[in-house]
């Protein structure tokens, strides 16, 4: 089988673009640790009230200026409800789910998780300017998803 010139040239600028691609999604990967994160905690869905710390779920202060929030996302519910953190902290968010897929989402941020069952979802973020943001669930739940809402209060 003989391949035409056109054919060579376009076969071997589509491999060079592959090999390009590899390279550029490695580098960034291993060099730039852009990779997604490999140590993934997991917890038994059934046994989330049993469980520290998600046992006892709220704000508490770990640093000067710094918070961690501990929460459970639930049936149509954010637990802790509302959240109050003074301005410039730096909060760190502990998350799972009790029972299906949740969103996280703080409005005004680039603060964005998904929360499943049995895994640890874990984010951190600084709340520099003061006021009230919405935080949502942005993955479908169920029939009342649209109601699963809460705020923090940056004061």
């Amino acid at each position: 089988m003989k391949m035409h010139l056109d054919e060579k040239i376009w076969l071997t600028i589509s491999f060079g673009m592959i090999m390009a691609f590899m390279l550029v999604t490695g580098y960034q990967t291993f060099a730039l640790e852009m990779g997604p994160p490999s140590h993934m905690e997991t917890i038994d869905p059934q046994k989330v009230d049993e469980t520290a710390p998600f046992d006892k779920p709220g704000v508490y202060q770990i640093g000067e200026n710094e918070y961690e929030v501990v929460m459970t996302l639930e049936v149509f519910a954010f637990n802790p409800g509302n959240i109050e953190v003074p301005a410039g902290s730096k909060v760190h968010f502990t998350m799972t789910s009790k029972d299906v897929v949740h969103g996280f989402e703080v409005a005004g941020t680039n603060l964005n998780a998904m929360v499943m069952p049995g895994q640890i979802q874990k984010i951190t973020q600084t709340f520099d300017e003061p006021g009230e943001y919405l935080v949502l669930c942005n993955e479908y739940c169920g029939a009342g998803h649209q109601l699963m809402a809460t705020t923090i209060t940056v004061k």
